[in-house]
């Protein structure tokens, strides 16, 4: 049986996809067509499209806009021939990608697009970013996105919004992913990812005008299980710099709750860069950041409180394992050493988890102050959050207990 499960990732699915596909929008005598060319990489002297979809025997094929245009009132779509994870360039595949490989690079894409004044890494699995961070130097972001959680890393992939430079390669080339994504790479660099013979080495040099998708819209199709769709815009994150945010208030009852303390600029920093690493995240999502790296990332939950004590404990099993990893180069889980296990526990439980200090993002209002009060626990310095609960002022009165500060987006970011 094991061996079979094992032949089974190996199979590849030859798609019976159309090589072009239209998709049309019609109004009376209007009629809006979308038009799709179905992408293939020449590998070892054959035509392939995606190795399969969500799961082996599933047939999948991936398209890129190539005409056509949707407005729909004052909105429209991204102009056609502006491809990123649609038409990537293959510069070393071993395995040639799957939808979760597409699906994982375009996600890391859609977060890096809002960091691109610095040099920044986004690390995503099952489409959920497990570490970003933005640094003064590229191997820097990469190493404090991968270490923010280790283990989760094993096997994602890597976005770069920088040429990648050898001592990232090298970094890179040391751990286990499936893709790394990068605008280009330097001399020298794919010899040291070749090190990873089934590493997808993906190159997209629009990474570097990445910035110019900051606010564009695409059209997003959900089908249902009876064959019907469902439409939307994709969602774009009108706050963007401090001052789209204002500070928490919230009249109840007749009596103003107003929030007593304003962010530092560091941590309007963090604010910032938190709430737009959580417009990649699945909701309901909780997360927590600090000095522009992500500390814990809670995501894909059914209540607020709880996915903000489970990117807590997040928080607290990656610290210790980070520590465990430096210190004695083996994973927290097989460290056997009593005495070395509690001294890390013990630092991260002075730590807290590295939660003090940081800033506390939720992709949606809490709907009581349970949810603040997880974090306010673990010594967090500020809270970003859309606001727009009627019980808005119990978080306000918790973070003003507390001396911690709180602004709002105005704007929710739900991703399903």
């Amino acid at each position: 049986m094991a061996q079979k499960l094992q032949e089974m990732y190996k199979t590849v699915v030859h798609d019976h996809f159309p090589p072009r596909m239209e998709i049309a929008f019609v109004d009376g005598d209007k009629r809006q067509t979308l038009f799709y060319d179905k992408v293939t990489w020449r590998i070892d002297g054959v035509e392939k499209g995606l190795r399969y979809g969500e799961n082996p025997g599933q047939e999948a094929a991936l398209y890129k806009l190539v005409n056509g245009n949707l407005i729909l009132g004052e909105t429209e779509t991204l102009k056609p021939g502006r491809h990123l994870a649609s038409d990537i360039e293959l510069l070393q595949s071993g395995k040639h990608p799957g939808k979760t490989n597409l699906t994982d690079a375009d996600n890391a894409l859609n977060i890096l697009r809002y960091f691109g004044d610095r040099p920044a890494a986004v690390i995503v699995k099952h489409n959920n970013p497990c570490g970003a961070a933005r640094a003064d130097s590229l191997a820097d972001a990469y190493g404090r996105a991968y270490m923010a959680d280790r283990v989760a890393a094993f096997g994602g992939c890597i976005a770069l919004n920088r040429p990648v430079d050898q001592a990232t390669a090298e970094a890179v080339s040391a751990q286990y992913a499936e893709v790394v994504v990068a605008p280009d790479f330097e001399d020298g660099c794919l010899e040291i990812l070749a090190r990873r013979k089934n590493l997808r080495v993906i190159r997209i040099k629009a990474i570097e005008r990445l910035q110019t998708f900051v606010g564009q819209r695409v059209v997003e199709f959900k089908s249902l299980m009876d064959g019907g769709v469902v439409a939307q815009w994709s969602f774009a994150p009108e706050a963007r710099s401090k001052a789209d945010l204002s500070l928490a208030r919230h009249e109840y009852k007749g009596k103003v709750y107003e929030i007593q303390r304003t962010p530092t600029d560091a941590e309007y920093d963090d604010l910032l860069f938190g709430w737009l690493v959580e417009s990649g995240i699945s909701s309901n999502s909780v997360i927590y950041v600090k000095d522009n790296c992500t500390v814990g990332i809670g995501a894909g939950q059914q209540d607020r409180v709880g996915v903000a004590e489970i990117a807590r404990d997040k928080a607290y099993r990656k610290l210790a394992d980070r520590y465990c990893f430096l210190e004695h180069g083996i994973p927290y889980n097989d460290l056997t050493d009593a005495g070395k296990k509690a001294a890390i526990d013990k630092r991260v439980a002075e730590e807290k988890g590295g939660l003090i200090g940081a800033s506390m993002v939720s992709d949606a209002f809490f709907p009581f102050r349970d949810g603040v009060d997880v974090g306010i626990r673990e010594g967090i310095a500020a809270v970003i959050q859309p606001g727009g609960s009627g019980n808005d002022y119990q978080s306000i009165e918790a973070c003003n207990a507390a001396g911690v500060a709180m602004v709002y987006t105005g704007q929710r970011s739900f991703k399903h």
